[in-house]
């Protein structure tokens, strides 16, 4: 595709970048990367295998031992302050969030997510129950379309599964508070990918998936704040914005990321 070089957010030039994803204009830097650097016509990183990243990638900003070590220490500082203070001072909400979902019909308060954490561990992330018990037995409560949307994106559009409450708590992201404890416990952190199901990562992200999974998945993220429901797998878009903040991750951008899920929580722009 024709492309343009971008310089500190300015029109540079025009420019033939063969193999190229056209990008979305999600600010941050995410859309100015995209040609950052150009040799010979071709953007670094086209030649990829499939299942990996798409060809828009980006080189990682250098960092020094330094920074990276005082960034990792004010990052593991701040989850545990905000996630501890957090827990003191809504433990009623905690409360009330949980006798609801029971009294709904009966099942359990919490359902527990395995998924792949830092360096390939395997983790499980508590959630507020939002969906009717036996969830999991796909084919007997979706149809063949839903199933094939699952299949693709892991995630259905008007998901059948989930229950009136359930969808006021994913709507206003309250079903996802357990996973403050998560933060406390350094299974989480506060910002980072999003923690994904281990075929998900294999599937999705192939020769990348060593990269998304060298950082803590996090309870917010750069995907997650900017793209969500408009970023799909499928598109190659919510795979090129998580590996992007692999590379950036920052004391700034994480700052941010937090901002803008706030606001979009507060807009009521949640996950449904």
């Amino acid at each position: 595709m024709a492309g343009k070089i971008l310089t500190n957010g300015n029109i540079a030039a025009d420019v033939s970048l063969p193999g190229l994803v056209a990008d979305t204009n999600v600010g941050d830097g995410y859309r100015d990367s995209v040609v950052m650097a150009v040799a010979g016509g071709t953007a670094p990183g086209v030649e990829r295998s499939a299942g990996s990243a798409p060809a828009a990638f980006y080189a990682p900003r250098k960092k020094s031992g330094v920074s990276r070590a005082l960034y990792a220490f004010f990052k593991r500082a701040f989850d545990i302050v905000s996630s501890l203070a957090f827990l003191i001072v809504f433990s009623w909400l905690y409360l009330i969030i949980a006798l609801v979902v029971k009294c709904v019909d009966g099942g359990k308060v919490l359902y527990y997510h395995e998924r792949v954490g830092k360096n390939g561990k395997t983790i499980k992330i508590p959630k507020f129950r939002t969906m009717k018990p036996n969830a999991d037995k796909l084919g007997d409560m979706l149809t063949p379309e839903q199933l094939e949307q699952y299949k693709r994106e892991y995630k259905i559009d008007g998901d059948p599964r989930i229950t009136r409450v359930g969808r006021f708590l994913r709507r206003t992201s309250l079903d996802e508070l357990p996973q403050i404890w998560s933060i406390l416990t350094g299974t989480l952190s506060v910002v980072g990918p999003r923690p994904l199901m281990r075929e998900e990562v294999e599937e999705k992200y192939g020769d990348d998936a060593e990269k998304l999974l060298s950082v803590k998945p996090g309870l917010i993220g750069y995907w997650a704040s900017h793209g969500r429901s408009k970023c799909t797998y499928e598109s190659g878009e919510r795979q090129k914005m998580e590996l992007y903040y692999v590379d950036n991750r920052s004391v700034w951008l994480d700052t941010k990321i937090i901002f803008k899920t706030v606001a979009g929580v507060v807009r009521r722009e949640g996950a449904m």
